[in-house]
């Protein structure tokens, strides 16, 4: 099992991006400490290439990320200003994503620490996301004939707006987003099934939900890959997810996924997404949940 670690010092970031990134150094250090993971199963990514990110992004969008002439307002868009390094962190974390998905079809399971960045769009960026690398990966594994069918299984608090709109009228990709009704994005896009999630929303409700959905877009889609985004802030402690998901049922939702997933030998790549909680600690823990779920399930 392999795991794609971004270095958050490889490549220095102003300060005023630095805590939001600060969980992907804590993360795999987690990990290892707490004998989870052995070193040899991390890997820091090469910078993806512009022809992979040219098959879902378009040439305009990709030339101003190069050149850095994003407008303030695209930049306001994004929520942080741009920067080359970190307009370089998203391809590394792009180019993760598809090397854990490569090494998931091989060995059935593969974790990337970032990634997750489902508000891009094709021309533009969204919510803290330049590049979308679950599309940048599913359309990769496509190009080259890797794969026939992907499903996204969204499971971020937020809607996955940029992968839905990236994908609705590809029947190659079918993506799946269950999301806080009332939460960001307060436009939607249509992904091919949405659930709307009321606020306030508790643990075994939301689980009860998820176990319902699961069997049947296995049934309906029968994916050669999924791409599973766990976002963490869900959590009854994230600032801004506004559900009330314990810690416990994180790792629970996380557990179902990957026991149906494993249950038809369906191979997966994951991705963290978000997570906001008051104390670090909680989103280090319920991420490092996931990977101990997953590596539970498939074995390392």
């Amino acid at each position: 099992m392999k795991i794609a670690y971004h270095d958050i010092y490889a490549h220095p970031l102003p300060e005023d991006h630095r805590f939001p990134m600060l969980k992907y150094e804590l993360i795999p250090a987690q990990l290892l400490r707490e004998e989870v993971i052995i070193p040899e199963q991390l890997f820091a990514p090469a910078p993806a290439e512009a022809a992979a990110i040219l098959l879902t992004h378009t040439a305009g969008y990709w030339q101003q990320l190069t050149d850095q002439t994003l407008s303030p307002r695209e930049q306001r868009k994004i929520g942080f200003p741009q920067s080359p390094a970190l307009t370089l962190r998203e391809i590394v974390i792009t180019q993760g994503t598809i090397n854990v998905a490569l090494h998931a079809l091989e060995h059935g399971l593969g974790f990337n620490v970032a990634g997750g960045t489902h508000h891009a769009f094709a021309d533009h960026g969204e919510g803290f996301c330049l590049l979308n690398d679950f599309a940048v990966a599913a359309n990769y594994l496509l190009h080259h004939r890797k794969i026939s069918q992907a499903l996204v299984i969204d499971l971020d608090v937020h809607q996955g707006n940029g992968t839905a709109s990236l994908f609705a009228n590809n029947p190659h990709v079918y993506t799946f987003s269950m999301h806080g009704a009332h939460n960001y994005p307060f436009h939607k896009e249509v992904s091919d099934w949405d659930i709307p999630l009321a606020d306030g929303m508790d643990t075994a409700t939301y689980l009860r939900l998820l176990e319902h959905a699961l069997p049947v877009l296995i049934n309906r889609v029968r994916p050669d890959i999924v791409f599973y985004l766990s976002g963490v802030d869900i959590l009854s402690t994230d600032k801004f997810g506004k559900l009330k998901v314990t810690q416990q049922g994180c790792r629970e939702r996380d557990e179902m996924v990957f026991q149906a997933l494993k249950k038809h030998d369906i191979p997966c790549a994951v991705a963290m997404g978000g997570g906001y909680s008051t104390h670090i600690r909680d989103i280090v823990n319920a991420h490092c949940n996931t990977f101990k779920a997953g590596i539970s399930i498939y074995g390392h």
